[in-house]
């Protein structure tokens, strides 16, 4: 970056404590917000306001100390609920502070990047080719500079700036550079207005929230029948309405799975939070839910596959039929010289710096002191080309192009079989994995420049080549893509020829490659075969990338796609999962993105499926257990009222709300928790729009209908040794809660049997169900808490009963797997 200019020297540290005084307790009102917000979310919650009125009936039909300790457990379960939700809401917060876009700026004339809620007004900030820009300043100097103002106007259309303009906030910086002074900030921007009507529209709810949302609201819908039923059931058959409504209640509590929608916005953020651990940052929960459906990934070749180091090899002078080799011979040349006058005066593109660089070590003089730049026409066209125009104080011109050997050849008055050859020259370059570029000479005597560079009379001088070699690590990366069931697609502007070479050295597939002007060629049919099994896309411009997104996800496939430049954010945007790079992406890239590699290392991207995957499964065996273990607390309300050998009030909402307790920690805390192997997590995760499969669903539900057949036939038995309506409910409410704990272990896969999972390590499993069990002994011997529930201590051998008859109704699923695994067939 350019060294700023000695009468640019920013605000002094004072100067800017100064201007932090006025908003600095805007940060601390927001902390408050985090726990205030969560709070409220959790008092709003169904589940939450449900229990509240089964606390008020019980206050009202029952003593004022079961009414209490009704309560405190209450608050206990939403304290729950309460944490999880904050925990999730750090989670976020924490990745939102790393994700908060910056900027540079000037202080005490030392160039610094901050994040852009810290700018103050009358900073310096720096306006770079990429950049959003953080404020409305005002243009201090600028060079060659354009802006986007489409946020603002509509407009694509890009505006040239100059020294007094004035540059607005979130305009996106699409050439040169500008050092301006900040006159706005926060509230006081001309984006303000918008920003406020973004932040009053709701966000949209991913896939899978949709999903929980449905399923959700269908609970709810049947919840509220069955309260219905039961409560007028009860009424009439006991005459009290009171009677029927405590029944009612204790059924709605049972089918509400309050435990969902908590378990999935945990696991989301967590699983964030996660991939931040390991250098990628999780801009948003869609991507994080998406990430373990990935089938396909996009990657461009430069700086993702290579090293983007870009240094200049060779030069080949087309008059003299020289090749000047860079990486032994230090010697200027014409070609050189062009291609320097051709690139930007500050280089922030490594090709550039490299050219500059091999300029300044072999040039005998140094001519950039005595020459101004007098015009440029930015790349443009297709292939595309650039053309600076040099002046000097004697009024001598230097007009350089370089650009895309085809656009440079097309400027140029040249015939065909020397067009032939060049092209041919060229070939072979990229045939070695060499990026090619043409460069030409123009001649232009006037004062008074053309409009486009295809007016200048051009002759050509020859061609460049630069030597960006493939990352060693990456064939590797590529490798475990493959393994993982991930196709992998280059998407380049570079040569086919050198889209193949470094394609070889890579690992990736190329029998199969296009380019763009083929590409073009073809109707919407044969687009979507042709992009479907191509593994190489050459010579593609930004509309042909956008292009090719699209098909693919015609095509069904869930597509991840890497871009670092303001020209791959439509198709970052356009992607299921846009990576941006965090070192050399722009900041527009990254605001399209949905994940940042924070390193540059698309090895990450291969933990972060496998991480995603891992999400998804272990958020899978969480829903399913929720289901599994809320079918026989619904049975058990309702059965009642047709097995007369069971008591009448079974369960009554306190020990739903003790339920509860053991659920929410299992479902949100030990599944979330739980290790995965990666032979488990070899194929992307469905994408169907179906929260379970119907394979997933039944297995489910025969789950929690076989637990409640056990519980029932604990009744029966009970019915059979003449027990009284106190041991009948202790005894089918400690098979239950053991019932509970067997299927925590049992669902913790369900590809490997429990005698491999027991080996995994997950800390938090012998600390949940040593909680459960320890309550379980407390209601069983402790006299106060027998008269809450109403029920008694038990014997050792009915404990044993019970015991068994916990593990018999969740360990088939063993002998289930064992078949399963045998017949090397999966569910």
């Amino acid at each position: 970056m350019e060294t700023p200019k000695s009468d640019i020297k920013g605000l002094s540290k004072a100067e800017v404590d100064e201007q932090r005084v006025r908003f600095g307790s805007n940060l601390l009102i927001r902390e408050k917000n985090t726990l205030l917000t969560t709070i409220k979310s959790a008092a709003t919650e169904p589940m939450f306001i449900l229990l509240l009125l089964a606390c008020l009936v019980y206050f009202i039909v029952k003593q004022y100390a079961e009414a209490i300790t009704m309560l405190v457990a209450l608050l206990f379960v939403a304290g729950i609920d309460v944490l999880q939700n904050f925990r999730s809401q750090k989670a976020v917060k924490a990745i939102s502070k790393i994700t908060a876009r910056k900027t540079k700026v000037i202080r005490d004339s030392t160039p610094i990047e901050i994040p852009i809620d810290e700018v103050v007004q009358n900073d310096i900030i720096v306006c770079e080719e990429g950049v959003i820009i953080a404020a409305d300043a005002l243009i201090l100097s600028s060079n060659d500079f354009a802006v986007n103002e489409a946020i603002l106007t509509g407009e694509s259309v890009s505006v040239e700036k100059f020294e007094g303009d004035t540059i607005l906030q979130g305009t996106v910086v699409v050439r040169g550079y500008c050092y301006a002074q900040v006159k706005a900030v926060g509230s006081q921007t001309m984006l303000s207005g918008i920003g406020e009507l973004v932040a009053s529209t709701g966000k949209e709810k991913t896939p899978l929230q949709l999903k929980v949302a449905s399923f959700v609201k269908v609970m709810v819908i049947a919840g509220s029948i069955a309260f219905v039923f039961v409560w007028a059931y009860n009424w009439w058959e006991s005459g009290s309405l009171i009677h029927g409504l405590l029944h009612g209640l204790t059924m709605a509590m049972s089918v509400l799975p309050e435990e969902i929608p908590v378990a999935l916005s945990t696991f989301m953020a967590l699983g964030a939070y996660r991939l931040l651990k390991k250098g990628i940052i999780a801009r948003s929960p869609k991507t994080v839910e998406t990430l373990g459906s990935a089938t396909v990934i996009c990657v461009d070749k430069t700086g993702t596959l290579t090293k983007n180091l870009m240094q200049v090899a060779h030069t080949f002078d087309f008059t003299t039929q020289e090749e000047t080799d860079f990486s032994s011979i230090n010697k200027s040349n014409v070609i050189l010289d062009y291609a320097m006058w051709a690139s930007e005066v500050k280089p922030f593109d490594p090709m550039e710096k490299s050219i500059h660089h091999f300029y300044t070590s072999t040039s005998p003089t140094d001519e950039r002191e005595y020459y101004h730049m007098v015009k440029e026409f930015p790349l443009a066209g297709s292939p595309p080309v650039m053309t600076h125009v040099y002046q000097n104080k004697e009024k001598d011109f230097i007009v350089a192009c370089k650009g895309a050997l085809e656009g440079v050849l097309n400027l140029c008055k040249i015939n065909e079989p020397e067009k032939k050859n060049i092209l041919d020259k060229g070939s072979n370059y990229a045939k070695r994995g060499l990026r090619v570029l043409g460069v030409a000479k123009g001649n232009w005597l006037q004062t008074k420049f053309p409009e486009g560079q295809e007016d200048i009379n051009f002759q050509f001088l020859g061609l460049i080549t630069f030597d960006d070699p493939a990352d060693p690590k990456i064939a590797g990366v590529i490798q475990q893509f493959y393994e993982a069931g991930v196709e992998v697609k280059m998407i380049t502007g570079d040569y086919k020829e050198t889209a193949i070479a470094i394609a070889n050295q890579t690992g990736i597939k190329t029998e199969n490659v296009i380019t763009g002007s083929e590409l073009a060629g073809l109707n919407q049919e044969e687009l979507k075969r042709t992009v479907g099994h191509t593994s190489i896309f050459a010579r593609i411009n930004p509309e042909g990338k956008l292009k090719i997104i699209n098909v693919l996800k015609e095509n069904g496939a869930i597509v991840a796609m890497t871009g670092d430049g303001v020209n791959d954010a439509p198709a970052l945007k356009a992607s299921h999962i846009g990576i941006a790079m965090g070192k050399r992406g722009t900041d527009v890239a990254k605001g399209a993105a949905g994940l940042i590699l924070a390193n540059d290392n698309l090895g990450a991207m291969v933990d972060a499926i496998f991480l995603g995957r891992r999400i998804n499964e272990n958020l899978s065996k969480a829903i399913r257990y929720i289901i599994s273990i809320h079918i026989p607390i619904i049975l058990l309300v309702l059965l009642p009222i047709l097995l007369v050998f069971l008591p009448s009030m079974l369960f009554s909402p306190i020990h739903v709300i003790f339920l509860e307790l053991i659920m929410g920690p299992t479902c949100s805390v030990i599944y979330e928790n739980e290790p995965t192997d990666k032979n488990e997590l070899m194929k992307p995760t469905s994408s169907s729009k179906n929260l379970l499969s119907s394979a997933q669903l039944w297995l489910t539900i025969f789950q929690g209908l076989i637990i409640t057949a056990g519980c029932v036939l604990m009744g029966y038995y009970a019915h059979l040794q003449g027990f009284d309506e106190v041991k009948t409910r202790t005894l089918i409410f400690t098979t239950l809660i053991l019932s509970n704990i067997c299927l925590t272990l049992v669902n913790r896969s369900f590809t490997r049997t429990i005698v491999k999972t027991i080996l995994r390590k997950n800390n938090l499993i012998p600390i949940i169900i040593g909680i459960s069990i320890m309550l379980l002994v407390l209601m069983l011997q402790v006299p106060a808490l027998n008269n809450l529930f109403e029920i008694q201590s038990l014997g050792l051998k009915e404990l044993v009963y019970c015991g068994l008859t916990a593990l018999a109704s969740t360990i088939w699923i063993e002998l289930y797997k064992f078949l399963k695994l045998n017949s090397k067939k999966t569910f």
